[in-house]
């Protein structure tokens, strides 16, 4: 406020007028370049059939995934898309749901959520038994609500009760379609008789790859043709994009490459010399944490393994390269360890780790696990006071109990303590989550552990490298201005073209390029012919070229082409056949202009379409039991692979024991399976307006 007083004050309004014009402006140009008003609150996300996504409610599902998955790697952008198809399924079910009537009712959520298929099994099963809590899953829910938490009530909601209403909405619609399955008599009095049916063809067969591609030529209005006859295949509801592209490598050179390794070299003497190798390590830094405990050879994961435990203490291996580093290893000590331990506790927790979140004063776990362990020593039952006061779900119900577990599976001070003394020994241990009270109970395999330190450095390329490599690609886009000078630019400096097609507005990928939002946002706002900057992907910089924008509708010949190229050419060869190779109105005078012998076919099965010898051929196979060509010759019939002239020589049925209750029962089976459809139908009939791109 003093500062704009500061300008009324010196009369100079009409400056502060400008700069709001001018920031106006720039906020605008900004807007629409997200494709979108700068002063719109739209906060919807997709709309459905007219209803709206919120992108809070979305993101709120996103958060959740992201937690529940995140231990398993996936990241934000690969579940954005999943999340979103989740939502957009859920939206078109819920309004088939309510136009149907379908409705789940307190009592029904209740028997689900304390029934037999509980969802809610898991956290309240006791693992001695295997029996489902019921009573203490309802005292659970009860607190939760009389507490007032809106939190917790929240997670519940989301986490519990909605999935649940929703399985049963759905499993509800499912069944319903289910139930409509209906098979007719004459259905199954068909399947039988086609199933039993066999028929034997002398036939004539000009393969196609008998003329040459040359002579077969696709051109674009041969595709187009195609794809307007067959438009149901290839009708296209979103608009996609193709670009060439070009790369420069940034990854790190042979100098970048020497350059690490004598840095991790110049520390060898000092790293020998540390009296302390964790305190060595947090000083210079390493890629690899220093893991101060000991793993037996077995365990030790590293290259090189055999050589580094042949190091005495003190001795130092490397540098050496481990992936993408150069690594100097110090054998910091050995011991004998066992393999396994078997142990039983009772933890304290004064925290924990996870989330910082204090669950009791240090002082007061101490004292409760130090008095825990006179209860013991004086003849307490050690797995009712596990039962009773241990804060460790894992162990608890099992009287403390681990069974054998792994070197490095605990934290290291329970760990070490388990490891590093003999059975039977007893101590308060204390570590990130508070105090234990361990007793080991048993080990196994004793052998060598080796603690290891590593200085681990990685090969990075200089920003000479990095700079050389975005150099170079500014120097070709600014001597490359259009798709011509694109290509040939390419060719003269020896770059291959490489292309991407399909591109969609919201991926977040391009083919194998990882983590490219920000070029498939650039694809999007720009047109055919555009050349874009330099964008850094990885240790690469990329230069696109925007081949295609192919809108939604049918596909255009190019994007058409890989699918039915084949089929049109085989198309062609087969008129240049009957043109040409085939004359006559018998099989003998067929085979002697086109140059074939008479082949006989035997067993065909109406239920199949395979020829052996060629391989799936159903229109040779329908023919064979055509009553009008038995004992004649057949028109020329362009199959999958060739030409063929058929004479029908006998139509039979086999001998079969299936049954007709079996038949019937098998096409019900194939019908209920087709219902799981139905939701992939109703997403293709819905109205669908996805908006994520304003968003991410």
């Amino acid at each position: 406020m003093s500062v704009i007083q500061s300008i009324r004050d010196k009369g100079t309004w009409i400056i502060f007028v400008i700069i709001c014009i001018a920031l106006i402006a720039f906020i605008l140009q900004d807007g629409a370049a997200r494709k979108g008003s700068a002063f719109s609150n739209s906060s919807v996300i997709t709309k459905v059939n007219g209803v709206a996504i919120e992108k809070s409610e979305f993101e709120e599902k996103l958060k959740m995934q992201e937690n529940m998955y995140r231990g398993q790697g996936a990241n934000r952008e690969q579940l954005i898309g999943s999340v979103w198809n989740q939502e957009v399924e859920a939206a078109v079910l819920n309004q088939e749901f309510k136009k149907l009537g379908l409705v789940v009712s307190d009592k029904e959520l209740n028997d689900i959520l304390f029934g037999d298929n509980s969802p809610l099994r898991q956290e309240f099963t006791d693992p001695k038994t295997g029996e489902f809590k019921v009573d203490d899953a309802k005292r659970a829910f009860a607190q939760i609500k009389k507490s007032k938490n809106a939190e917790q009530i929240k997670m519940i909601k989301s986490g519990y009760i909605e999935p649940t209403i929703q399985n049963s909405l759905r499993n509800k619609y499912q069944n319903l379609l289910i139930q409509s399955v209906y098979v007719p008599k004459w259905m199954v009095d068909k399947q039988m008789a086609d199933n039993n049916s066999i028929a034997s063809i002398s036939y004539t067969y000009h393969p196609y790859m008998a003329i040459s591609d040359s002579l077969a030529k696709v051109s674009d209005t041969d595709i187009n043709s195609y794809v307007k006859k067959h438009a149901s295949e290839f009708e296209k509801t979103d608009e996609t994009r193709n670009i060439s592209y070009i790369s420069f490598s940034a990854a790190p050179s042979k100098a970048d490459s020497t350059a690490s390794f004598n840095q991790v070299n110049s520390l060898r003497n000092d790293f020998a010399a540390a009296p302390d190798a964790a305190a060595f390590i947090g000083k210079v830094g390493s890629d690899l944490p220093f893991y101060n405990s000991f793993f037996s050879a077995a365990r030790i994961q590293m290259t090189f393994k055999d050589s580094l435990t042949r190091l005495p203490v003190g001795g130092l291996y490397g540098p050496y390269i481990d992936g993408n580093s150069y690594v100097l290893a110090k054998m910091v000590g050995i011991k004998n360890w066992p393999d396994s331990v078997t142990v039983r506790h009772i933890l304290i927790a004064t925290s924990n780790p996870q989330n910082g979140q204090q669950i009791r004063i240090d002082s007061t776990g101490k004292n409760l696990a130090d008095s825990i362990a006179n209860a013991i020593k004086t003849g307490a039952d050690f797995a009712t006071l596990a039962a009773k006061y241990s804060d460790d779900p894992g162990s608890k119900d099992k009287g403390g109990v681990y069974d054998y577990f792994p070197q490095g599976q605990m934290v290291i001070p329970f760990n070490d303590f388990a490891f590093d003394n003999p059975v039977g020994s007893k101590s308060v241990v204390k570590t990130d989550y508070g105090y234990h009270y361990v007793e080991i109970l048993g080990q196994k395999k004793p052998a060598p552990a080796y603690k290891i330190a590593y200085v681990a450095k990685p090969i990075i390329a200089s920003n000479e490298t990095i700079n050389e490599a975005s150099t170079a690609a500014a120097q070709f886009v600014s001597e490359s201005k259009t798709s011509t000078a694109f290509n040939n630019k390419a060719l003269a400096i020896s770059k291959p073209v490489l292309t991407a097609s399909d591109i969609k507005e919201n991926d977040f990928s391009i083919g194998t390029l990882a983590s490219t939002r920000s070029l498939v946002r650039w694809v999007y706002e720009k047109s055919t012919g555009d050349i874009s900057e330099p964008t850094e992907v990885g240790d690469q910089f990329i230069v696109a070229l925007i081949t295609a924008v192919n809108k939604p509708g049918l596909m255009s010949a190019n994007e058409a082409r890989p699918m039915v190229e084949g089929i049109i050419r085989n198309e062609k060869k087969a008129q240049i056949i009957l043109n040409t190779k085939i004359k006559g109105s018998s099989l003998e005078e067929i085979a002697k202009s086109s140059g074939t012998v008479i082949m006989r076919a035997d067993s065909l099965s109406f239920a199949a379409s395979f020829i052996a010898g060629i391989g799936n051929e159903p229109k040779i196979v329908g023919a064979a039991f055509n009553k009008a060509v038995q004992g004649k010759a057949s028109a020329p019939i362009a199959g999958n692979t060739g030409v063929f002239a058929i004479k029908g020589e006998s139509i039979a049925a086999k001998q079969s024991d299936a049954m007709a209750e079996t038949i019937k029962q098998g096409l019900i089976q194939t019908r209920k399976m087709g219902t799981y459809r139905s939701i992939e139908a109703l997403r293709k009939a819905a109205t669908i307006k996805d908006l994520r791109a304003s968003f991410y």
